[in-house]
């Protein structure tokens, strides 16, 4: 696995930058927010934005995580790539954390309410360590909370069968990201048995990917639990109902 990469902008105290729309910069623009040092995408309505940050189980268009994000009243910016994690990388992309800091893939200028992390599968299929994950963990928490400190932050574990089912080393992560999320206050959506729990075996197209019935399934599932939690955005701001 490839080991941390730190940049100078990390240790530097956030300063305040222009709004995009004071520099008359179009919707799709990359602006380079001199507060991190990092190119950031403007975005039409980043107020009303959920941002999502994940592997292949969210990459798909009306992917489950979506579907979900989607359904409590969002739109949505999707960051990450399939084959990568918390560690894990694809050969072309670093992992999160890594990926954020040399730029793989951009997160938006301004505000967004609500931002969510899904993964943990690639990490357990490519035997990523307890430790690993955690650090990695703690420095992408670290980074989001200090580029958005006013934005909510919640996590999604990692779609598996369950303890007593199969789930083995993914349901081991899917508990450690929960036990993370705990540490930091932040909402956490447990999907380390939920192939079993909703019947979605048969939905799986691979062992691994839903077909389309699947994301459906676990879409809805996702936006109940959500729901639950507090999440559902406010039509008249851009910050989650508590």
């Amino acid at each position: 696995m490839p080991g941390p990469a730190q940049t100078a902008a990390a240790d530097k105290p956030l300063r305040i930058a222009p709004a995009p729309s004071s520099l008359n910069l179009p919707v799709g623009s990359l602006y380079k927010n001199p507060a991190n040092n990092r190119s950031e995408l403007v975005l039409a309505d980043v107020r009303h934005t959920a941002v999502l940050i994940g592997d292949s189980q969210s990459m798909p268009k009306d992917s489950w995580p979506q579907q979900g994000i989607a359904a409590m009243g969002y739109k949505l910016h999707v960051v990450g790539m399939g084959g990568t994690g918390y560690v894990a990388t694809n050969g072309k992309t670093g992992n999160y954390i890594d990926a954020l800091q040399r730029g793989d893939w951009v997160l938006p200028f301004g505000d967004p309410p609500l931002i969510v992390i899904q993964g943990g599968g690639n990490d357990a299929t490519q035997r990523a360590t307890d430790a690993q994950i955690s650090s990695n963990a703690e420095r992408l928490l670290a980074a989001l909370k200090k580029r958005y400190p006013g934005t909510t932050l919640a996590m999604i574990g990692t779609l598996a069968r369950g303890v007593s089912n199969g789930g083995g080393r993914r349901t081991e992560i899917d508990a450690l990201l929960g036990r993370i999320a705990a540490k930091h206050a932040i909402p956490f959506v447990s999907a380390g048995d939920w192939l079993t729990r909703y019947n979605a075996i048969g939905d799986l197209q691979d062992g691994v990917h839903l077909k389309p019935a699947g994301h459906a399934k676990l879409g809805a599932a996702l936006a109940r639990e959500f729901t639950a939690l507090g999440l559902t955005a406010r039509p008249d701001t851009s910050e989650p109902a508590k």
